[in-house]
């Protein structure tokens, strides 16, 4: 049986602060309304649409989604690297005859943008799905285990039947990941490749 993992994005695969916080700060300055920029990065996770609440009216939310998308690719694309070990995990799975399948809240061409932009060739790439709604991708293409950073992502991957695994490279630490209901959670995606080989092998040995 092939093995599929899914994996989060943002503070997952790549450190995307820069790059929104960049973003936000040319949005604040086309708009003329204040945000700070270091508050949105520090709680990266929900759809783009519940941060912009925090700043804009909901009669202005559609707009300003569309104006921030708008000018993403130039502003956020270059400044986001990738996080330590993720090429490493996502062939990790490759070597083993897994698939690897990115599910993440931000859209899809954005994603796909940041990943050729690193070097980064998951299988497969779902974008704007946010926690319980992750489920819908990661049972599509039969995931059994769901990495990320975030408590949505553990809910998304409890919804999906997956393993949910945590990394403490986003907003949360080890006791929130494993109080919200984390199975595994790891440092950072450099701890992934030898999780995943004993992992991969008890998974062979039931199969």
């Amino acid at each position: 049986m092939t093995l599929t993992v899914g994996f989060d994005l943002d503070m997952t695969l790549i450190d995307s602060r820069p790059g929104i916080r960049a973003t936000y700060v040319e949005l604040s300055a086309r708009t003329g309304v204040r945000i700070d920029a270091d508050l949105v990065v520090s709680r990266l996770g929900p759809p783009l649409e519940h941060e912009l609440a925090h700043w804009f009216p909901e009669e202005r939310i559609a707009e300003m989604a569309a104006a921030y998308r708008e000018i993403y690719p130039t502003h956020a694309i270059h400044p986001s690297p990738a996080l330590p070990g993720a090429e490493d995990a996502i062939q990790a799975v490759r070597a083993a005859g897994g698939r690897s399948m990115v599910v993440t809240a931000k859209n899809a061409p954005h994603a796909t943008l940041h990943l050729t932009h690193v070097g980064l060739k998951p299988d497969t790439v779902v974008g704007s799905l946010w926690a319980e709604a992750k489920a819908e991708a990661l049972r599509a293409q039969g995931a059994r285990v769901y990495v990320g950073d975030h408590l949505g992502d553990i809910r998304g991957a409890r919804a999906a039947g997956a393993l949910a695994v945590s990394v403490t490279t986003g907003p949360y630490s080890e006791d929130d990941l494993r109080a919200a209901g984390a199975d595994v959670v790891l440092p950072d995606l450099t701890a992934f490749p030898a999780w995943w080989a004993a992992y991969a092998e008890g998974a062979d040995a039931l199969a």
